[in-house]
């Protein structure tokens, strides 16, 4: 037989006491929460935000719009005091999502959102948003925002715009990547001896040949976790990749036999991995840092690194390689 938990609904006030210093000082350190059930990529701004004479209670910021995004709380239930004051924080802030969170929604505040989203188009969505807390068991309390108010054709136009999103994110990616390893190739060209050659068609892997003639079978290569082989790194690889699984493995196990002396010449250890389960072999050293970085600094810090790694794993596996391919 099956034992299945029980999931209980958990009063709000003993979750976040106080509204103000509880709930709202929450919400602002977890806006993905709250942004992913709106379909909005949400940055926090401000606490109290200044609005006349009054203050309202989170200010955020929503990435695809780049629009404001106005959030009013109700541990309780809606009433007119609230949805006044919503209103009038619309009215100073000019925002694309206005999103009203409470413990329980009246039926003619729930309708009022509905009428505001029939008359303000797409300049500016009204969300009326239940805030829950739940738990299984003894376990601790999880929060739930339940939508009960929000544009008709909300879910479509969140589906368009995140396939629109995920198309610049990947062009935009593959032109950074594109940029790293043309500027690595010219580098390397100068005098590591290592030829650029096979690339991955969005550029996500770049291999190095070096001037021996093993080169077609034993290669270098650099990427990043876009290979999902070191999720969150970036990595430099001596890639045994012939026609022959035996010869891979062969030529890896000589390798590593001598382990220690390679790792004490390119002064670290390095990952081995054998895979048994594949054709090639790959011997790797690697790092914190992803080839998507959106900053050049940190861009150029890691195409220094790789460039380092190449040129040091040819130094050092050179020599092995051509005593073992004699």
């Amino acid at each position: 037989m099956v034992d299945l938990g029980v999931i209980e609904r958990v009063s709000l006030r003993t979750v976040w006491p106080h509204e103000e210093h509880n709930f709202s000082r929450w919400l602002a350190e977890n806006l993905d929460k709250l942004g992913e059930a709106l379909g909005l990529d949400l940055e926090f701004r401000e606490r109290e935000a200044p609005v006349g004479p009054f203050s309202l209670d989170v200010l955020a910021h929503d990435r695809g719009s780049d629009r404001p995004v106005i959030i009013e709380n109700q541990l309780e239930a809606t009433n007119h005091t609230h949805l006044g004051q919503l209103l009038t924080y619309a009215a100073g802030y000019d925002p694309y999502a206005v999103v009203w969170l409470t413990r329980e929604f009246q039926d003619e505040h729930r309708q009022a959102l509905d009428w505001l989203n029939q008359r303000t188009g797409e300049d500016t969505a009204f969300f009326g948003v239940v805030v829950e807390a739940w738990k299984i068991d003894n376990s601790r309390p999880a929060p739930h925002f339940r939508l009960v108010a929000m544009p008709n054709d909300w879910q479509k136009r969140m589906a368009s715009a995140q396939r629109d999103r995920r198309a610049r994110t990947s062009a935009e990616s593959t032109a950074r990547r594109r940029q790293f390893f043309d500027e690595l190739d010219s580098r390397l060209l100068e005098e590591s001896g290592l030829t650029p050659g096979g690339n991955h068609p969005r550029w996500r892997w770049q291999r190095f040949r070096p001037d021996s003639p093993w080169r077609d079978r034993i290669y270098y290569g650099a990427s990043d976790e876009s290979l999902n082989l070191f999720p969150g790194k970036v990595w430099v690889q001596l890639y045994i990749n012939s026609d022959d699984k035996t010869q891979n493995e062969a030529i890896f196990d000589k390798l590593a036999e001598q382990k220690e002396l390679i790792e004490s010449e390119l002064a670290g250890p390095l990952e081995w991995l054998r895979q048994d389960n594949r054709l090639a072999s790959r011997i790797l050293t690697v790092r914190e840092g992803s080839l998507d970085e959106d900053n050049p600094e940190r861009l150029r810090e890691l195409q220094e690194w790789v460039e380092a790694q190449l040129v040091a794993f040819k130094r050092v596996f050179e020599p092995h390689l051509a005593e073992l391919m004699a």
